[in-house]
């Protein structure tokens, strides 16, 4: 790529990424432990990521992991020991500097500040830390008053966390406990009637139970909600698969709406015989609006929802064209789209990047949804693994999906640790 293309290309994709905010965000956590903060920081940076906004979380546990090696006991967290509080409180400011960092050289445009902020100094602090650099804000509240919700949270995160090396179930639930009870003493949650009227927020309220929206300010807000009150809180299931290979497939013909060659047929009927091995409860079926993912489905002998937005990338004046022909006959766009597969339009067409924006209602229905298995095609499938393997769109393209795999893709609930079941190739 020559430096004129390469940097035209650059300018090209900062100003797409910008188009929903005019200026960097803050979104700040607040909330007790154990409230679910990290697993929605992160599963909000992933959606902010793969629709194109730079972000990032800045996690204040670690800051404090890494300025006080070894954890003891929950007494680090009473508001009554000044050694400790002063720890924190430089923390607090060492993150916010990682955050300048982040918003003001290194490209970035959303910061996430993942920490507790439960009370009105702190995040008085991090406001006049906004102001002081022109950052708009956003504080995201999780509250949840349900005993076996928190448990259950504890037991399955809390455990495995750094603070808790080899340190018995019992033992680090009744520590996290009285942690909690720490930082109740002091918790000031926001008040939407008086003290915080004026500020942009969202309260989360038992896990998605109930929400309370305040003062939305801007459509990057405004799409933060959204994705916040679609996020599903119990583990499940999602099958990504290609349909059987088609008649244009065979000719090295791109898009179209060919049927299933015999081939693509037998396909299917094997992956019939996947989901009766494997019988998954519940289990939803959705296809594009093509023939060759409908063909595939209909062996299965199961409802199927059609979904247009699922259709392949469009391909313009190059639909049903080899690669060849549009090498001959488009040379000039065979060239362009070499350089910069992600953000070349066809002709008349689309560009992955705009694909992304088609199926982010996908994305946000499969958030809600129970066991899905999505028959789909390659470009689609290139933009959805992007956002469950936690990537922007661009690093995953060069990326073939074979046809005799589905991949599962294993959504927990509250899961914030690390190893976590992760995303693997089933074979059928």
């Amino acid at each position: 790529m020559s430096a004129v293309t390469e940097a035209a290309t650059q300018k090209f994709t900062v100003t797409w990424a910008s188009y929903m905010t005019n200026s960097p965000t803050m979104i700040v956590m607040i909330g007790l432990p154990a409230r679910g903060k990290t697993y929605m920081s992160k599963k909000l940076t992933r959606y902010l990521n793969w629709i194109g906004v730079p972000t990032k979380v800045f996690n204040l546990g670690v800051y404090r992991r890494e300025a006080v090696k070894a954890y003891k006991s929950y007494d680090f967290f009473r508001h009554d020991n000044e050694e400790a509080m002063k720890i924190r409180k430089q923390c607090a400011l060492v993150a916010l500097e990682d955050v300048k960092t982040y918003l003001n050289e290194e490209g970035g445009q959303i910061a996430v500040f993942d920490a507790t902020n439960t009370t009105r100094e702190r995040r008085d602090l991090i406001l006049d830390f906004i102001q002081e650099n022109a950052y708009k804000v956003f504080f995201v509240e999780s509250v949840c008053d349900d005993p076996e919700v928190i448990a259950a949270n504890i037991l399955d995160v809390k455990v495995s966390s750094p603070d808790y090396p080899e340190t018995h179930r019992e033992r680090v639930m009744d520590d996290f406990l009285k942690r909690i009870e720490c930082y109740k003493v002091t918790y000031q949650p926001l008040d939407p009637d008086e003290y915080d009227k004026d500020l942009s927020f969202i309260k989360v309220m038992n896990v998605g139970r109930r929400y309370l929206v305040n003062r939305v300010q801007d459509y990057i807000q405004s799409k933060i909600v959204y994705y916040l009150m679609n996020i599903h809180v119990h583990s499940h299931s999602i099958y990504l698969c290609r349909h059987g290979e088609s008649e244009h497939n065979v000719q090295g013909r791109i898009g179209g709406d060919s049927e299933l060659s015999p081939r693509g047929r037998q396909f299917a009927s094997a992956l019939r015989e996947f989901i009766e091995e494997h019988k998954l409860s519940d289990l939803k079926v959705w296809t594009s609006q093509l023939r060759r993912t409908i063909q595939t489905a209909e062996e299965l002998g199961v409802p199927y929802e059609q979904w247009k937005i699922l259709n392949e990338i469009d391909a313009g004046v190059c639909e049903e064209m080899t690669y060849e022909m549009i090498q001959n006959t488009f040379p000039e766009e065979f060239a362009l789209r070499d350089q910069d597969k992600y953000h070349y339009r066809y002709p008349g067409g689309e560009s992955y990047q705009d694909l992304v924006q088609r199926l982010e209602p996908v994305i946000m229905e499969l958030e809600r949804q129970g066991n899905v298995l999505v028959i789909c095609h390659q470009a689609v499938m290139r933009c959805l693994l992007a956002y469950f393997l936690d990537k922007s769109g661009d690093r995953l393209l060069p990326h073939e999906h074979p046809r005799a795999l589905a991949l599962d893709l294993p959504v927990q609930a509250r899961r914030e640790r690390t190893q976590r079941p992760g995303p693997h190739w089933r074979r059928f």
